[in-house]
């Protein structure tokens, strides 16, 4: 190859570059293409494009999958510094405009930006009233994945039913549910009568675990049950509690149209419940970024508790 050395770096470039930084964060060129909207096809024009421009071969891809070559490695730690310091310099200049400009990252977990406790089309609302310069980016995504892009500093704000606090994130609690464990009308716990539903018929039972570690309120009321399948988010754990195959735990007011439509009932007493408490979480840090700051404001005055 021909050695040259590197000219201007544009808009152009830096496009190319947080592309090939997105295809190394998410493994390979088909799991980017979500994230970044654009075809297989043309995130592999883009990085060809970028390693002509660098004159440097930065990946290799094929039938044994994606794998960085060491120019490649030295690139994506070069890009990811250079991103972050562009970010820097954005969030510095929007600090001292008078007028909030820039982006505010969201990510919220099943079920939670429509619920009415959690007031997030009104806190969005307020949100634009005072920053009407700032791009909303919003997204649903789970708890763990929540907390990991939190503490990347990947989104500024996640709302999220939490099971444990984290160092380096602030919790703002919005609401408490109460998870009661529902069967649904094809299960055979259904026509059984409540007196005949003891702990031990529970426990007979194939049961949903969410996919995480629980609070210890939910781990001992899923330690005797049979644990056949995972389910995290709402809609799909109760897509197969109405299969009739499966038993598991939901928030009592997620559950309650399915109740009274007569699609779920409630098994066990009341005991066979835990709690669960739904937050705003950000990431700790001496200063926030303005939009950030704005937002976590507008939760403080939304929910006095949360301050």
């Amino acid at each position: 190859m021909k050695n040259y050395a590197l000219g201007q770096v544009g808009d152009i470039e830096l496009k190319q570059l947080r592309i090939f930084k997105s295809v190394v964060d998410n493994g390979g060129f088909s799991a980017a293409e979500t994230e970044l909207n654009i075809s297989r096809s043309t995130i592999s024009i883009h990085i060809s494009n970028l390693e002509s421009r660098l004159n440097l071969t930065l990946c290799r891809r094929g039938r044994a999958g994606f794998a960085l070559t060491k120019e490649g490695s030295v690139i994506y730690d070069m890009t990811s510094k250079l991103l972050a310091s562009l970010d820097e310099f954005r969030h510095v200049v929007n600090e001292m405009s008078q007028n909030p400009a820039g982006n505010l990252r969201i990510l919220v977990s099943d079920g939670t930006s429509l619920d009415p406790r959690a007031r997030f089309p009104e806190m969005i609302g307020q949100f634009f009233a005072q920053a009407p310069d700032i791009t909303l980016q919003s997204e649903v995504s789970s708890m763990a994945e929540i907390e990991k892009r939190l503490l990347n500093d990947e989104i500024d704000v996640g709302l999220i039913p939490y099971h444990r606090q984290i160092a380096g994130l602030e919790y703002h609690h919005l609401y408490s549910d109460i998870c009661r464990l529902y069967c649904g009308n094809t299960n055979p716990l259904f026509a059984l009568p409540d007196a005949e539903v003891t702990g031990d018929v529970i426990n007979q039972f194939t049961a949903i675990q969410p996919g995480l570690k629980p609070n210890d309120e939910a781990t001992e009321q899923l330690s005797s049950m049979s644990l056949q399948g995972t389910a995290y988010f709402y809609e799909t754990r109760l897509a197969m509690i109405l299969s009739g195959k499966f038993i598991a735990f939901l928030p009592e007011t997620y559950a309650r149209p399915y109740i009274d439509s007569g699609q779920l009932k409630q098994v066990g007493d009341d005991e066979r419940c835990y709690n669960l408490g739904t937050a705003a979480v950000i990431r700790k840090r001496a200063q926030q970024n303005q939009p950030t700051e704005i937002f976590r404001n507008i939760i403080c005055q939304m929910h006095p508790s949360a301050d």
